[in-house]
């Protein structure tokens, strides 16, 4: 025999997760877009070597 079907939604109890769960908070987003924008914001590293000298090397010497 089978269980008849309930006419309603499940009634939340201790221990079923909120109908919300897997969503990100509001607050966890806004740190994500602060922390996103902090990175995009962020200088990319000089193209020079600075004191090694490296650009200055003659090819035939390496």
């Amino acid at each position: 025999m089978s269980a008849p079907t309930p006419a309603g939604p499940a009634p939340d109890g201790p221990g079923l997760q909120r109908p919300d769960f897997g969503r990100p908070s509001p607050a966890l987003l806004e740190r994500a877009v602060r922390g996103y924008a902090r990175f995009l914001a962020a200088q990319a590293p000089d193209a020079t070597t600075g004191d090694h000298d490296q650009d200055d090397d003659p090819a035939g010497t390496r």
